[in-house]
């Protein structure tokens, strides 16, 4: 069979299986027009959605520093509530002071803890709004679950600045102090 008869018999096939709404089952070929007709928000929302996605896969004994590059301003700026110990405005992917991962790392010790199930709930051209968890296990087997809703301003393409409002402080701040 010649390469051009194989791609008419796939085509034929591929009709026929839509016809018949069996399409599902076929798998997905990579549109690479896709990525150039999204919109802006589909964009921004697939940007967080890969950051979602480096945070529940982190490995904490090794940064990324290149997938860092890709999805975050180098100025990007992180707002946390003032009552956890990393609480407070940081800019910059590197600074001083306990942050998110080194506060959080030794209490999410599997991929369950770390998972963060994250939602969008509003996007548009400049910010993404989602409902995500922060879980814990404490060194004394205590499991911790809170509603974390986060804004995120994007700009080309890159989280430019993250706000988080925790459902639940107070309940944050007694487990991370072991209490």
């Amino acid at each position: 069979m010649t390469l051009i008869t194989k791609g008419i018999f796939m085509a034929c096939a591929i009709s026929i299986l839509t016809n018949m709404g069996l399409t599902n089952h076929i798998p997905k070929i990579a549109d690479s027009t896709k990525e150039a007709t999204m919109s802006t928000p589909e964009k921004n929302v697939q940007v967080m959605m890969q950051i979602f996605e480096a945070v529940e896969q982190r490995d904490p004994k090794h940064v990324d520093v290149e997938k860092q590059r890709l999805l975050f301003q180098p100025d990007v700026e992180f707002r946390w509530p003032s009552s956890l110990p990393y609480g407070g405005v940081t800019r910059g992917l590197t600074h001083p002071g306990p942050n998110w991962s080194d506060t959080w790392n030794p209490l999410q010790p599997t991929c369950a803890e770390r998972r963060m199930n994250p939602r969008v709930v509003a996007a548009n051209d400049h910010e993404v709004v989602v409902l995500w968890h922060q879980r814990g296990l404490s060194p004394k087997g205590a499991r911790f679950d809170t509603e974390v809703l986060g804004l995120y301003e994007l700009r080309d393409a890159k989280l430019a600045r993250a706000q988080m409002f925790y459902f639940d402080e107070e309940a944050t701040s007694r487990f991370l102090s072991g209490n």
